[in-house]
């Protein structure tokens, strides 16, 4: 059966439903006013107001610099939680959209859905709070700075599961690449670690037209550059999955022709799905720009910075999401096997802390990072029930009430 074909929101819990204008509004204002990074305190107060206004019980504000938690305490008692976590913040970028919602922040918007995902689960926090039915806590977290900003970490350094511990832990994003009412993760890496490395190839300048003088480090970064596509190929076992690019190449200045330059430098990044393959990456990198610089009488230098860890889903709780979602739209609609993907995400910190698994919603559309793109907010009834499902049946099982509602 096509997505197109039937109404995905058909399973969506009717209180969300109910409300999907008032949230269409919301996500339509959070993306005319877009925040970039760590800071982002319109949209947070904003997010705690709205908090507030739907009976959280508890609202806080201000963990990791912008991030905001919110509690909503069952009907029952329950020692357990349950955390669901939403991203907020946008990306520099110029929207070329001529919708009525359209960025009103010159060189900033959403364009990444995260101003969806924040009120999905805005959507998921009003529904939990009108029927408290289940035992125990649910733990709402914003979080700002997910894209290279490592808002994540930001938050849990500042005690985020030390203040509120939760047993497991779920998120969600949006994907233009499946259509509305397909869902998609797998039960392993879903996203890849993502580093950055830089080397500096230092040599001996001179004139160009005595390059016996010299130590050519613009010919040596070349050759480095050559040789670190040989670690994916030569030294990455082929059943796993590596990325190695360099991006950046800058040496001299465009108006010296003649002059062979002192420096030049390389900045890349490095992507991989495990611990055993990012260390290997990292050691070759600077092994062989070092041995490659070397031989051509320069030195190599080399920086390698790890920003986010792989998103890894725990197989039962992702097993447990697949199945919540197969129940609102069908199991032929929901794929257990989705290909990882090479790009990053720090909701990865929170994996490393806490079981949990993060999923893919289509939306259709155009895709992420793109000046046209815009969250589908046709897509946020069945997102938010899908959280909001999430956590009543994992504590209804974690805190022993399984048999009476799941």
């Amino acid at each position: 059966m096509s997505a197109r074909s039937f109404d995905f929101n058909k399973n969506a819990f009717p209180q969300i439903k109910e409300y999907a204008q008032t949230l269409r509004d919301i996500r339509r204002d959070f993306h005319k006013n877009p925040e970039i990074g760590l800071v982002t305190p319109q949209t947070s107060g904003k997010i705690a107001s709205l908090l507030r206004s739907f009976g959280v019980d508890e609202v806080h504000e201000g963990i990791g610099g912008c991030g905001v938690v919110g509690v909503v305490r069952g009907a029952r008692p329950g020692s357990l939680r349950v955390g669901l976590r939403a991203d907020i913040d946008a990306l520099p970028l110029a929207e070329l959209s001529s919708h009525d919602h359209v960025s009103q922040i010159g060189g900033c918007m959403h364009v990444c859905g995260h101003d969806g995902h924040a009120a999905v689960l805005l959507g998921a926090a009003k529904y939990l709070a009108e029927t408290r039915d289940f035992p125990g806590e649910v733990v709402l977290i914003f979080q700002p700075g997910e894209e290279g900003w490592s808002g994540a970490k930001h938050m849990i350094d500042d005690g985020l599961f030390d203040r509120f511990p939760v047993a497991e832990v779920y998120a969600l994003h949006n994907s233009s690449a499946l259509e509305p009412g397909k869902i998609a993760l797998n039960y392993g890496a879903m996203q890849a670690a993502a580093d950055a490395f830089t080397i500096t190839v230092k040599g001996k300048g001179g004139h160009a037209s005595r390059p016996q003088m010299n130590h050519d480090p613009v010919l040596a970064s070349a050759h480095v550059i050559v040789a670190l596509q040989s670690i994916v190929s030569r030294e990455v076992d082929p059943l796993e999955t590596a990325v190695v690019s360099c991006c950046s190449l800058q040496a001299g200045d465009p108006r010296a022709q003649s002059v062979c330059p002192e420096t030049c430098q390389i900045v890349g990044t490095a992507r991989t799905f495990s611990p055993e393959v990012r260390d290997l990456v990292e050691k070759r990198i600077g092994e062989i720009s070092a041995c490659i610089a070397a031989g051509l009488g320069c030195e190599a230098q080399t920086k390698y910075e790890r920003f986010y860890p792989p998103v890894i889903n725990t197989p039962a709780q992702a097993k447990i999401l697949a199945d919540i979602a197969a129940d609102l739209v069908g199991e032929e609609n929901v794929d257990r096997s989705y290909p990882r993907m090479a790009g990053g995400e720090d909701f990865a910190f929170m994996l490393e802390k806490v079981p949990g698994a993060y999923i893919r919603i289509g939306q259709g559309g155009a895709p992420a990072h793109n000046p046209y793109f815009d969250y589908n907010d046709d897509v946020t009834p069945l997102a938010a029930t899908l959280l909001a499902a999430a956590a009543e049946q994992r504590l209804h099982a974690l805190n022993g009430a399984a048999d009476e509602h799941v």
